[in-house]
């Protein structure tokens, strides 16, 4: 039986700790396009303007058991119009079992935590697949998830703001 304990500015004692496990990774959908190869693969005066995008999405897969389907998307464009280097778009997905996380905590975690865990693979195929392409490998940047999550919710406050008005 679980009870307060003083030493632990009175969190439960032997409660189950946190856990996140991956049960599965996959890809849902990739695209690589370069539609002026081979001219695109000739040496460049400069380098090309990368645009990059990136969205989390996250659905329950079977929430008896605290599992959640949690899809990485990235675009990549490299150049524009009829200087289009290539582009690529990559939906990589994760299937996540979490347990013991207080309510408050679960979407933080599901738009945080999980595709932090997913998106060294996503920027690994990323820039595999744009080296195998004749181009140098596109090494995105790390991206602060937390900091998209901060903004995604403020939207989302926003949003319903002006509805509610």
């Amino acid at each position: 039986m679980s009870h307060i304990d003083p030493a632990t500015n009175g969190a439960l004692k032997d409660a189950p700790a946190p856990s996140i496990n991956i049960l599965a990774q996959y890809i849902k959908d990739f695209s690589f396009e370069s539609p002026n190869a081979p001219a695109a693969l000739r040496n460049q005066g400069k380098a090309p303007g990368i645009n990059i995008g990136v969205n989390v999405g996250a659905n329950p897969v079977n929430a008896e058991e605290g599992d959640y389907d949690i899809k990485l998307s990235l675009t990549a464009n490299a150049g524009e119009g009829k200087d289009m280097l290539f582009h690529v778009e990559l939906e990589y997905g994760g299937v996540f079992r979490l347990q013991n996380f207080p309510q408050e905590h679960l979407l933080p975690v599901l738009f945080i935590e999980c595709p932090r865990l997913l998106f060294p693979f996503a920027r690994q195929i990323v820039a595999d697949v744009t080296r195998n392409a004749g181009f140098p490998p596109l090494m995105i940047d790390p991206i602060d998830f937390a900091a998209l999550f901060t903004q995604r919710m403020a939207e989302e406050r926003a949003k319903a703001q002006v509805q509610s008005a």
